[in-house]
């Protein structure tokens, strides 16, 4: 499921941002971009992300403000110093006069600033990781709305394939009328031509009655839809159970599809393959 969330702290002179986005992703798959000074809290940070969620692709960003003096360079007076020992050194060696614009340009050499990492603040961090899980909790929450709407949806078409079902057992009994009444005419051909013979006859019927019953078929089927929806109300993730019981839903709804011999029932056939379909969906947002 998808997922965002934003958290904000201030530790002196820093203004610190923390967003959090997950999608969806049948594994979890992190992506975490930090400022150089958190760079060694990464792996403490993927720890919090897997214990706040489970599965996503989710990706994690820290923007980090300084709003006091804090420039993170150093001026590199040694080197700076020998940078203009030797360049005065051979000045004098040719005999050329040292320009004043030589300290200007000492300045852009290599090397020259450094860069400075501070020690990170142990309080500071506190903040930080505050902010941090705060994101990702403001970020479950977020899935988990979302999966209450999902959950209605599911619901919804699972609803819909039982009450489908509910409308084959009618046009069955029809089913079996006029197929009665079809066994019934060719019988009395074959009497009429005098190639009437009983034990084909019964092989026939044994055939038919074999082929065409789908008693079974509904009974499943009813009973996986029962299971369907007891995974469903499961407090623990089931998205991969529920992933199994629809792969069996189907196989019931198309046995009863190849079986139908009636163009009712196959009707209703295709439209709870279409209700099952957006079952299956919307498992692909569910842990």
């Amino acid at each position: 499921m998808t997922g965002y969330g934003k958290s904000v702290c201030q530790p002196k002179e820093k203004i610190i941002t923390i967003e959090a986005r997950c999608l969806n992703s049948k594994t979890l798959d992190i992506n975490i971009k930090l400022p150089a000074i958190y760079k060694e809290k990464e792996n403490l940070i993927r720890s919090l992300i897997g214990k706040h969620l489970e599965r996503g692709k989710v990706e994690l960003v820290i923007y980090l403000e300084n709003t006091g003096i804090q420039t993170g360079y150093a001026l590199n007076k040694p080197l700076l110093e020998k940078y203009y020992l030797e360049i005065t050194s051979f000045a004098r060696y040719i005999d050329a006069p040292v320009s004043d614009n030589l300290l200007p340009a000492l300045l852009k050499l290599p090397e020259v600033f450094r860069q400075q990492t501070p020690d990170l603040d142990p309080q500071e961090w506190q903040m930080v990781e505050n902010a941090v899980i705060d994101s990702l909790q403001q970020t479950d929450n977020y899935r988990i709305s979302e999966g209450a709407h999902l959950y209605k949806d599911l619901l919804a078409h699972h609803q819909a394939i039982s009450q489908l079902l509910q409308e084959i057992t009618p046009l069955e009994e029809k089913r079996k009328e006029n197929l009665r009444n079809k066994l019934l005419k060719g019988l009395k051909e074959l009497e009429e031509n005098n190639q009437f013979d009983p034990n084909r006859f019964e092989q026939e019927l044994i055939y038919y009655i074999e082929k065409l019953d789908i008693t079974e078929e509904k009974v499943r089927l009813e009973k996986h839809l029962e299971y369907f929806l007891e995974t469903l109300d499961e407090s623990k993730p089931s998205g991969k159970k529920l992933g199994f019981i629809t792969q069996e839903i189907g196989r019931e709804i198309n046995t009863v599809g190849s079986k139908a011999n009636d163009a009712g029932i196959q009707k209703i056939v295709v439209q709870m393959k279409d209700e099952l379909e957006k079952i299956k969906e919307q498992l692909m947002n569910i842990l």
